[in-house]
């Protein structure tokens, strides 16, 4: 009898808890000189310090790296046949049985050293720093009164957005959080043929041994949020790429759904003052559903910085797949892409050296992106008045490996020569020339056109002052390196002439210009090692 009371009253206490979740306060969104509607949002401008940063580094971290089997593995450990699932079930077992509820409790984060980490990044060149904030897994990487399942309570027992925050503050470095949750409600829909379905009272009951649960007291609805009917095809994989703008027999999510979001985002943006905003959504969390909700979360982000600033803010919201009025409101988001032509408008490309989430194979197979390919990509987006943000995967344990380590060495050996032609630069009259410069390469969906073949022929422009620097996207193997872009009487120049040239890292370099261009002879040695050469030209 006293066991049996023993339980009712924890119970008592467990369902007293949620109710006082259930009924928490919303977050009030704060007043300024932004409302929440389109119209008024338009009177966001993307701030100066933003346009000069160009490069940051982002964390794509989190328990779904704790399998180290690639990106969106809380979904597709539950896709039967797939190659996750098969090794979820050798490694783990059933995902009845062990879901992602258990993976979330049995990451740990043992090596995280996140002083150390941004301290490494800003050393490579990173102007900025970006941590996940929550994935589509909808499991929350800081201490979240709006969500149980988060990092403070299981897993790491750690805040892990608050200790990335300290290390920026104390390194200089502005904070951006990105936001993936509010696709939880579809995308862990082929969870409830394993363990999708459970509640808190099936935490109560005895484990076949008649140990009790770890999630004792949790409610595992509120990780997979699946009391609801599924979405037409919810049993194919794939179908959800279709649906993801909320459309194509997507289930529609509930009020409380997307009101327990916006509270957690509003919550996150009081508490931890994030510079920048990353959504994973098709413009917003819930466009094409519910406008209302990312209107809410950008007035309230928005008047949160202009508060403190003045009446002006300074902080910087990304979507994806905006259109031209969109694009007033808040940043484009460019998903490992890049367009092939510059944008009047700041803008942002999105890419990772691997897999978004940490992959075991991919490191075997040695296919992490070169430092080359990231400094070359680099060069582009910031020609086309662009920003990079570049994902470097962390193991499960929250460490790098030695094959991240000599890429993000190749990376900070150029930008310790070559960053003053990157950071703080501006677009130039024109943003590049030679073959790929005149060359369709049309972005898909959200972007996914970045594999692209940089050659010697390739010249992109960057300018700060009365400087344009010019980056040969490899070094040639000749020596000699005609530009025509600085020809006498060419459109760009406006009737400017050439003063100097040097080659960064290096110095000054011979040179003449005539009709057909720049003509320069380059040295021998490659300064900022064998990625490609930067060329200083003086411009009056």
């Amino acid at each position: 009898m006293r066991r049996k009371g023993f339980v009712a009253a924890v119970m008592a206490v467990a369902f007293t808890l949620t109710a006082q979740a259930q009924t928490k306060g919303d977050v009030a969104i704060e007043r300024g000189p932004f409302e929440a509607n389109w119209e008024s949002l338009k009177a966001w401008e993307c701030p100066e310090w933003f346009r000069d940063v160009k490069f940051g580094i982002w964390a794509h971290w989190g328990p779904q790296c704790q399998a180290e089997s690639g990106d969106w593995y809380g979904r597709g450990m539950y896709d039967e046949g797939g190659w996750q699932n098969k090794f979820h079930v050798e490694h783990y077992g059933s995902p009845a049985d062990f879901g992602m509820k258990d993976l979330c409790n049995a990451w740990k984060a043992e090596k995280w050293n996140p002083d150390a980490l941004v301290k490494l990044y800003k050393s490579v060149g990173a102007q900025f720093f970006f941590t996940l904030g929550q994935h589509h897994d909808n499991f929350d990487l800081w201490d979240s009164p709006y969500q149980e399942w988060n990092s403070v309570r299981i897993g790491p027992k750690r805040d892990i957005v608050g200790e990335w925050a300290k290390a920026c503050k104390k390194y200089k470095l502005p904070l951006g959080v990105s936001i993936h949750g509010a696709h939880a409600w579809t995308w862990f829909e082929l969870a409830q043929k394993f363990d999708g379905n459970l509640t808190r009272e099936d935490g109560y009951k005895p484990n076949p041994d008649g140990t009790e649960k770890w999630w004792k007291g949790l409610d595992p609805q509120e990780l997979y949020a699946q009391q609801h009917e599924p979405s037409r095809g919810w049993e194919k994989a794939g179908s959800i790429h279709g649906q993801w703008d909320w459309k194509n027999g997507a289930s529609q999510p509930s009020e409380a759904y997307k009101r327990k979001l916006q509270n957690r985002v509003l919550q996150l943006v009081n508490d931890y003052d994030p510079q920048i905003l990353y959504f994973d959504d098709t413009v917003l969390p819930f466009y094409g559903c519910d406008d209302q909700v990312g209107q809410n979360i950008l007035a309230h982000f928005y008047n949160h910085s202009a508060n403190r600033h003045h009446g002006r803010q300074q902080v910087v919201a990304t979507g994806k797949i905006l259109n031209d009025e969109q694009k007033q409101l808040m940043l484009w988001d460019v998903e490992r892409g890049i367009p092939d032509r510059a944008q009047a408008l700041p803008w942002q490309t999105c890419t990772c050296i691997g897999s978004w989430h940490y992959d075991r194979g991919i490191y075997n197979r040695g296919d992490y992106k070169s430092a080359g390919r990231v400094v070359r990509m680099l060069v582009d987006v910031a020609s086309k008045n662009g920003c990079l943000l570049l994902s470097v995967p962390l193991r499960g344990d929250g460490s790098l490996d030695e094959k991240e380590m000599a890429i993000l060495n190749d990376l900070k050996a150029w930008m310790d020569v070559n960053k003053e032609s990157i950071i703080g630069t501006r677009p130039w009259t024109t943003f590049g020339e030679g073959p790929l410069a005149e060359k369709a390469n049309p972005l898909n969906a959200q972007g996914f056109n970045e594999n692209i073949n940089y050659t010697s022929k390739d010249i992109r422009f960057n300018a700060k002052g009365k400087t344009v620097y010019a980056t040969i996207m490899q070094w040639p193997e000749e020596r000699t390196v005609t530009i025509k872009s600085f020809a006498t009487g060419a459109p760009g120049m406006k009737g400017g002439k050439v003063r100097s040239v040097k080659l960064l890292g290096y110095g000054k370099v011979p040179y003449n210009v005539d009709a057909d261009g720049l003509h320069i002879t380059l040295p021998e040695t490659h300064p900022g090692g064998d990625i490609a050469p930067v060329l200083a030209v003086r411009v009056k």
